[in-house]
């Protein structure tokens, strides 16, 4: 297997609840370095199945062409 691909660049971005883009970030030369895909059954618990990634990282930088959008605002109210 070749590793020449084995760093990829990523773009985060954070939404709030309004589904607004309110920052971005640049990561670069990321990888994965823990991975679980499920966790361990047990049939007397009350768990929840959550998936877990770890990305490690050679930098990161704010991306500054993303501002912070205005608050939506209601325009009318319901009657």
């Amino acid at each position: 297997m070749s590793l020449k691909n084995f760093r990829k660049d990523l773009y985060l971005e954070v939404y709030n609840e309004a589904g607004q883009l309110v920052i971005g970030y640049k990561i670069y030369r990321c990888w994965v370095s823990e991975y679980q895909a499920l966790p361990d059954f047990d049939a007397n618990a009350n768990a929840i199945a959550i998936e877990h990634i770890k990305v490690e990282n050679e930098g990161w930088e704010r991306d500054t062409s993303v501002t912070e959008p205005q608050e939506p605002t209601l325009s009318t109210v319901a009657t």
